[in-house]
């Protein structure tokens, strides 16, 4: 397992998102505007991508690079994003994919749920907030156990809208050992 991987599983690993990652990031998120429309909107270019990484360096918010575990290649991100301390121990990720179609996103949210989960974050509960019509989020959320709360009315401001959203969440109980 390479130094930067912060954990690792079949295919893909975990490492941080950095500003090396930028090219490829931006080129990637260019290529798959498309898949992520109207979902989300990753950072394309390099300004964006440099005021993405500026938001990460916030303590409630930390960002990770899905890699092929074999050679680096970014097949996507997540990031977990308004991380609460104290009794609550939550945070609420995002994720997008730039390989689409195997499974590697799913994969890769997953070992983020051990990550966080363990001693290197210490949470508690993460949640995942998705458009009722994201039916590719939602069956994620699903084949990683999270569990559906309910519907948020006009939630989120994306693509020149509020979006109502189902909120999913798993907590570590809710986790199998290994997982």
């Amino acid at each position: 397992m390479p130094d930067d991987y912060l954990i690792s599983g079949e295919r893909v690993a975990l490492r941080h998102l950095t500003r090396a990652d930028r090219d490829e990031y931006t080129r990637k998120a260019r290529e798959n505007a498309e898949v992520h429309h109207p979902w989300l909107f990753p950072p394309r270019t390099t300004a964006a991508f440099e005021a993405y990484l500026e938001r990460l360096d916030e303590p409630s918010r930390e960002g990770f690079a899905i890699c092929l575990a074999d050679t680096g290649e970014l097949a996507g991100y997540v990031t977990v994003n308004n991380i609460v301390r104290g009794a609550f121990q939550c945070g609420a990720i995002g994720y997008g994919a730039f390989l689409t179609g195997r499974g590697l996103v799913t994969e890769g949210v997953g070992l983020l749920l051990r990550y966080a989960f363990g001693p290197a974050m210490g949470l508690h509960r993460l949640e995942i907030n998705v458009q009722p019509a994201n039916t590719a989020s939602i069956a994620l959320a699903k084949r990683l156990g999270f569990r559906l709360e309910g519907l948020s009315p006009d939630f989120l401001f994306i693509d020149g809208a509020w979006r109502d959203h189902e909120r999913w969440a798993i907590t570590a109980e809710m986790t199998r050992p290994g997982d």
